[in-house]
């Protein structure tokens, strides 16, 4: 099935915040409690803060037969070039369709990107894998307290070069 990435509408949200939830709680399941989840969701992805993502930051949805399959959030451009990756996900079931990798070209054709910086929960397999496959290396890995859990967390960085750009016209 094809799938089109483009830019979040505010109509959107809802869709965003179920593939938040199903992707989270797949994802996490076993490296974060159930209740730290649940709470983390509700209040990064309500209604409110959805829309002030959508005012403040650089939101791509995948779309398949109209309905939300994933989605990516990045940052601002910041004066040096870099933009943070603040999330990246999509639905547990069309998960290695390349619908992940689409999502992170867009990011990478942002006029002026020269850098994408992403923290990835350690115990994130697929994530880390993800991240590696497509070129990000470990700048750092902290420990770090989240709703009363400790995780360990790796920070990634893509550094951009003119391949990466020629690449993404495809």
């Amino acid at each position: 099935m094809a799938y089109v990435i483009r830019k979040m509408k505010q109509e959107d949200i809802k869709q965003i915040q179920y593939i938040a939830k199903i992707t989270w709680n797949v994802t996490y399941e076993g490296i974060i409690p159930s209740d730290v989840q649940e709470n983390f969701l509700k209040s990064a992805y309500s209604d409110e803060r959805m829309k002030q993502r959508l005012d403040r930051s650089i939101l791509f949805v995948a779309e398949m037969d109209e309905k939300i399959v994933g989605f990516a959030n990045f940052s601002p451009i910041g004066k040096d070039g870099s933009v943070e990756l603040w999330a990246l996900y999509v639905h547990p079931k069309q998960q290695g369709k390349g619908i992940g990798s689409a999502l992170l070209q867009k990011g990478i054709q942002i006029d002026g990107v020269n850098e994408i910086y992403v923290n990835v929960e350690k115990d994130n397999q697929i994530g880390k894998t993800f991240y590696e496959a497509k070129g990000f290396e470990v700048v750092k890995e902290f420990v770090e307290e989240f709703d009363g859990h400790t995780l360990k967390t790796i920070r990634m960085v893509l550094k951009l070069k003119k391949s990466h750009i020629q690449n993404s016209a495809c």
